[in-house]
């Protein structure tokens, strides 16, 4: 499953780039990913927006099995 949900964050982490940041996936255990903002989405306000209204969302689209996705410091 963790080469999945990297495999998925692959496809997103391009749209993060190109506003100056990325994401790290730090773990999955419960059915709960745990990921790491980096760069400017780190800081940036919209943060959380990012997690639960995009990656949280297609994670969950394409595994069922996840049930939320966490940000991480």
């Amino acid at each position: 499953m963790e080469q999945k949900i990297k495999e998925a964050l692959d496809q997103i982490r391009p749209f993060l780039q190109r506003d100056g940041g990325d994401i790290e996936f730090v773990e999955y255990v419960d059915g709960i990913v745990k990921v790491r903002l980096q760069g400017h989405c780190a800081g940036c306000p919209g943060a959380q927006m990012t997690i639960k209204g995009v990656v949280e969302r297609i994670l969950k689209e394409s595994y069922p099995e996840i049930k939320s996705v966490e940000s991480v410091m």
